[in-house]
């Protein structure tokens, strides 16, 4: 895991493929002021910051494997499955471009702390919901309150270390919590569903929200900031993002009037930000070529990530006929590598430059796409676990440099505007995935499995080739 040399400034670090790229939003960095640093131990802020992302990026994986029993049990659909995924996606991803400047107004302490209370509360209406409208609508809470926590959790170890050096390393532990998290996700929310209930996945969040919360109580309260919010370009943000993904997932008519609602939409919300003083997504960003191309890459590298786990997800339990544990641990040979794959990929990139790593990630990646094309219910289970390792070594070994290349390619005051950006972009394209990917499950799995894979290795394909304009120069990153 590795941070850049902008990690002095309140940017971003680079995190794995399941998990997020965070940033404290247009804090300190943006007014070229140091953030003040804690006094006492710094250990509690780092230690409630960790759990945190742990927690929201859990709940990104151990859903999954927990949707057969999930729509058995409320008697849910392959739509219905779809948005239990995207409804806690779909307002992180939205809300996720304008929270770090919420946590600046508040506080970052303030903002955490409210955004765990918020997290646990939907947490327990989710494990407690008595039908399908009830469960997405405590995911959709769910997902806003993760929105709030990220970049403030970030924040947090960002004023916790007034040292760049130690700060460094401390993002780097927060991420690593993350990556830990994907890995164990599958197999947690697998234990959980099948020696319990699929309720126990999110039942799980209330001891763990209360350690945050307890962490947090050690923690010295955060100074306010000023921070314009857009609320013009985050109401026409989430009314794109919404109408995209319900036109993706329901289709038909109703499909094609919210398609036509997210392309108003976006026009709104492309003029919105060309108009506003203080935009919350600065168009200029795109003009640079590295900026555009790891913004594609990443997106192409979430679709394949997390669509390829949701389709499989369902097949293993579907068509297979494994438990919801049985399912999890066919995951974890490909998610088990990926914390060591983000150190190899960093140590390459120091040495030979950010773009090596980049385009073998994404070509390994293609590989691995191109092997599941064999797999069907005849492919011996261990072979099944094994071709998925390629897919996720690739994804992990491209994303980190991909990240870093970004942060160095903008100012340090942009940094991290375009981290919150990159990420929502991401986790965007993972639901619009998840989308696409569950209505052609609908259609019949094992056409599914195949053209799932094509398109995924079609989109790395395409963002392999344009890294390929990617500079040569070596990153200047730091572990």
């Amino acid at each position: 895991m590795t941070t850049t040399d902008l990690s002095d400034t309140p940017g971003s670090t680079a995190a794995s493929p399941g998990s997020t790229v965070a940033s404290p939003g247009p804090t300190v960095a943006s007014r070229g002021a140091a953030a003040p640093a804690r006094t006492g131990s710094p250990g509690p802020a780092l230690a409630a910051a960790m759990l945190g992302f742990a927690l929201i990026t859990l709940d990104t994986s151990v859903v999954n494997v927990a949707l057969p029993a999930i729509g058995a049990d409320l008697r849910a659909g392959m739509t219905g499955l779809q948005w239990v995924v995207d409804a806690y996606t779909l307002a992180f991803a939205a809300l996720l471009l304008s929270s770090g400047a919420l946590a600046d107004r508040i506080g970052a302490s303030r903002a955490y702390g409210a955004g765990v209370v918020v997290f646990a509360l939907a947490s327990a209406a989710c494990g407690l919901a008595p039908g399908l409208p009830a469960l997405l609508a405590a995911r959709t809470v769910q997902g806003a309150a993760a929105a709030v926590m990220l970049p403030a959790s970030l924040a947090l170890v960002r004023e916790a270390y007034g040292d760049p050096v130690r700060r460094a390393r401390a993002v780097s532990l927060w991420a690593a919590g993350g990556t830990v998290a994907v890995a164990l996700g599958p197999v947690a929310g697998g234990a959980l569903t099948t020696a319990w209930s699929w309720r126990g996945i999110f039942f799980i969040n209330l001891p763990l929200g209360l350690v945050a919360l307890l962490l947090l109580a050690r923690v010295a309260a955060s100074a306010r900031r000023h921070a314009p919010l857009d609320l013009p370009g985050q109401l026409t943000a989430m009314a794109a993002l919404g109408a995209l993904t319900f036109a993706a997932i329901e289709g038909g008519t109703a499909g094609w009037w919210a398609l036509g609602v997210a392309v108003v939409s976006f026009a709104a919300f492309l003029l919105v930000e060309a108009r506003r003083a203080h935009p919350m997504v600065p168009l200029g960003l795109f003009r640079d070529t590295t900026v555009a191309v790891a913004v594609a890459a990443g997106s192409a590298n979430s679709v394949a990530f997390y669509g390829m786990i949701f389709v499989f997800s369902l097949f293993f339990q579907q068509v297979l006929g494994l438990s919801a544990l049985g399912a999890g641990l066919m995951f974890l040979p490909m998610t088990g590598l990926l914390a060591g794959v983000n150190v190899l990929s960093a140590k390459v990139a120091a040495r030979y430059g950010a773009r090596l790593p980049i385009v073998v990630g994404q070509v390994v990646a293609v590989a691995g796409l191109l092997g599941l094309l064999t797999v069907d219910a005849d492919t011996p289970r261990a072979a099944q676990a094994l071709l998925l390792v390629p897919l996720a070594l690739g994804a992990g070994f491209s994303l980190p440099p991909l990240i870093a290349s970004m942060m160095e390619a903008v100012p340090a005051e942009r940094a991290g505007t375009a981290a919150g950006l990159l990420n929502a972009i991401r986790q965007t394209a993972g639901a619009l995935a998840v989308a696409v990917f569950g209505s052609l499950a609908a259609e019949g799995m094992a056409t599914a499995l195949r053209t799932s894979a094509l398109i995924s290795a079609a989109l790395v394909t395409v963002t392999a080739l344009a890294s390929t304009r990617l500079p040569r120069h070596r990153q200047a990153l730091r572990r």
